[in-house]
């Protein structure tokens, strides 16, 4: 959960009186060189970045504070006299950051001196929840995005080549895409737009034909927006040249490649486009891990650990062997962590355990099968599964005919046992089996020592025994919330995955920060509100 505020300024005076000076130059030494003037040191600027986040400022806004806040200057050890520096210089750090591969070390160092100081170590429980974050562009539809991306890619030649997209642009593009898309009002009717998106998607092609012909400079197909304008092409559109003459058209829904590749903005071409209960969104998402041992028993605050950032569609299952390695790596894998349905799975249930030594502890998806929704019919508890003869018998004594080991569509093992059409056709009870009138009854499970274990954890997570063990996995939800309310991350400031992923980074630390001082002073946990309507059924 999220503690209490605290007073502004005392931050950054306590984190210097406890910790001292937390980065040490040395440590981002290869991003910096060792000849000329010296610069701002590096250590400062990681705790100035640290600061800006903790207090949502802007790089001008930071630059600002370590000029004219004395608890600052206190905090990075400066002279009052000191005159700061510009906030430009937080863009090259960052900048150096990422070149370098450092992104990860300003957390990394914290915890080094937390886990020296007993405020974190391994062993105890951790939980891991994601939230998403918007990217830094417009949400545009599909014939304002096309639009867009032709524009900006007209934009990006005419700044790096202005004599040549001078001679080779027609002149009809300079009114035609002068102005954004969203100034101007597309049309309404439906064969309007589409004669509009056939417009953009030939003038597209004339610009790419003349950009890849062999009289234009070679240099001019490694400008970044060419590439885009090329592949959002092949994404969002079909061309078929026949004598001479080319037909386009806009490629049908099920035509379009799958969101995990699909450009959705000229502007972060890493961004994706994801749905989840109902939100949809143009971005990433952050994962984030925390302590959560209960602080009065361990005499430590909860903490986060590791912070993941992924593009907006990439399956939450899919980064918890990420955590579980970088946790190690660092010397903090939990004994037990707390995970919601998104991320567990039988195969990680099993091996997480065998390999690592954590025992992971969340709720595995309910068995959707239609028999199991309407409680009628023969479920899959129905069916016996003989492994040896690799065959299902059903509740008829019937047996199987397939059996085909391969995996599902997240890249899981998966077996899928399929009965005879001849085997189901003319049974009495085939209503309560199947509704399929050409195949016979199918099954899909998990390899036999996981479909054990999933029926075992099935069975437990309705136990009150169960449900009280899993429920310290609902204050993550408190840690989602302090990233969003104090450090903004609901949207990021950057373009690109890998400055996304910094800024969370930063984050993870500024939230450490923020929770260190309210340990230090004694400020508790904030405790669930209770609306007074929910507090009537609670005393009832």
């Amino acid at each position: 959960m999220a503690q209490a505020a605290f007073p502004k300024g005392c931050l950054a005076m306590r984190i210097r009186d406890a910790l001292g000076s937390l980065f040490p130059d040395e440590e981002f030494r290869e991003a910096f060189g060792v000849r000329g003037r010296p610069g701002v040191s590096p250590g400062r600027l990681a705790l100035v970045s640290i600061l800006q986040f903790a207090e949502n400022l802007t790089d001008r806004q930071a630059a600002h504070a370590v000029r004219a806040r004395i608890d600052v200057k206190y905090l990075l050890g400066l002279e009052l006299t000191d005159p700061g520096f510009d906030h430009t210089v937080l863009t090259g750090f960052r900048d150096r950051l990422l070149t370098h591969g450092l992104e990860e070390r300003i957390l990394d160092l914290l915890l080094e001196r937390l886990a020296r100081m007993g405020l974190v170590a391994s062993g105890g429980r951790q939980r891991t929840d994601s939230t998403h974050v918007l990217a830094a562009v417009r949400a545009l539809n599909r014939l304002e995005f096309v639009g867009e991306t032709l524009r900006a890619t007209l934009e990006a030649l005419a700044a790096a080549a202005p004599e040549w997209i001078r001679v080779s642009m027609d002149p009809l593009w300079q009114e035609r895409y002068g102005a954004r898309v969203d100034a101007y009002r597309l049309p309404t009717d439906e064969q309007e737009r589409r004669e509009l998106a056939r417009q953009i998607a030939v003038d597209g092609y004339r610009l790419l034909e003349a950009v890849f012909a062999s009289a234009a400079p070679a240099w001019i197909r490694q400008v970044p927006a060419v590439g885009v304008l090329r592949t959002v092409w092949v994404q969002q559109f079909t061309r078929t040249i026949n004598d001479g003459e080319q037909e386009v058209a806009w490629r049908g829904k099920d035509d379009l490649p799958p969101s995990r590749v699909l450009i959705a903005s000229p502007y972060d071409p890493e961004a994706r486009y994801a749905k989840k209960r109902g939100s949809a969104w143009v971005g990433y998402k952050i994962h984030l891990s925390e302590s959560c041992d209960d602080p009065a028993e361990s005499q430590r605050p909860h903490l986060i650990t590791e912070v993941i950032t992924t593009d907006a569609t990439v399956n939450d299952a899919m980064v918890v062997d990420e955590v579980h390695n970088r946790l190690a790596d660092k010397k903090l894998l939990p004994a037990e962590h707390l995970l919601d349905a998104g991320y567990t799975s039988a195969e990680l249930l099993v091996t997480a355990p065998v390999a690592l030594g954590v025992s992971v502890v969340g709720p595995v998806r309910s068995n959707n099968t239609r028999q199991s929704v309407e409680k009628s019919g023969f479920g899959k508890t129905a069916f016996s599964i003989d492994w040896q003869a690799k065959q299902a018998i059903c509740p008829t004594g019937a047996t199987s005919r397939y059996w085909t080991q391969g995996v599902d569509n997240n890249g899981r093992d998966a077996i899928r046992i399929r009965f005879a059409t001849a085997t189901c056709a003319p049974c009495p009870v085939r209503d309560q089996c199947t509704r399929s009138t050409q195949y016979g009854r199918q099954l899909t499970v998990r390899p036999q020592e996981q479909d054990a274990l999933l029926e075992r954890v099935r069975a437990e997570q309705s136990t009150d025994e169960w449900k009280d063990r899993y429920a310290a996995r609902a204050g993550v939800e408190g840690t989602v919330h302090q990233a969003v309310a104090a450090t903004g991350v609901r949207r990021t400031r950057y373009i690109g995955l890998a400055k996304t992923h910094l800024a969370h980074v930063f984050t993870a630390a500024a939230v450490n920060l923020i929770r260190l001082d309210a340990w230090w002073n004694d400020i508790p946990l904030a405790r669930t509100r209770t609306s007074r309507l929910a507090a009537l059924g609670l005393a009832a």
